[in-house]
């Protein structure tokens, strides 16, 4: 991908992902906020009906942790520029932002988010639905370092220093 020229994405993301959030994959994010030592987590989603309620069903396993949700917020699919939603989610008073999809929507908000705001993708995890190789590229590898997730399966990963996308310490495409 070229350069972040604006936060606006070109044209439609291709990726399609069901932005639900799995069993095992909602027990490995609730292990890698707590491996992080985090208390307060900021969820967001899109506004899909599934993603909406992984977000809620994220929020109540994390308060049964006791730990705490500073934010929980949704952003449409197609808007005008994500500015409100990307200012409120960056200004939550969180350890951990947690972000769900579905794709074409957490593209553009994360877009936002790096254009407009002070967030770093080194504090935030990723569902499946947007932990996906096409996904990321679509905001740019070298635009997120440090952000980290899990697959659909429960596997954890993150980004590497080479761009590479790191699985249990194994480079995968």
């Amino acid at each position: 991908m070229d350069p972040l020229t604006s936060p606006l994405l070109r044209g439609r993301s291709a990726v399609e992902a069901d932005p639900g959030l799995t069993d095992v994959e909602m027990t490995a994010l609730v292990e890698l906020v707590q491996a992080r030592g985090a208390q307060t987590i900021a969820i967001g989603s899109g506004r899909d009906p599934r993603a909406t309620h992984a977000a809620q069903r994220l929020a109540a396993a994390w308060q049964q942790t006791g730990g705490d949700v500073a934010l929980e917020l949704t952003w449409p699919e197609t808007a005008a520029s994500w500015l409100r939603q990307a200012t409120r989610f960056a200004a939550a008073d969180a350890d951990v932002w947690i972000m769900l999809g579905p794709p074409q929507g957490w593209t553009q908000m994360t877009r936002r988010l790096l254009w407009s705001t002070p967030w770093q993708p080194a504090h935030t995890l990723l569902t499946g639905a947007v932990s996906d190789r096409r996904t990321l590229d679509l905001v740019g590898l070298h635009n997120l370092p440090g952000i980290a997730g899990v697959t659909r399966h429960g596997e954890p990963w993150h980004l590497g220093t080479g761009e590479d996308i790191v699985f249990d310490g194994r480079n995968r495409p």
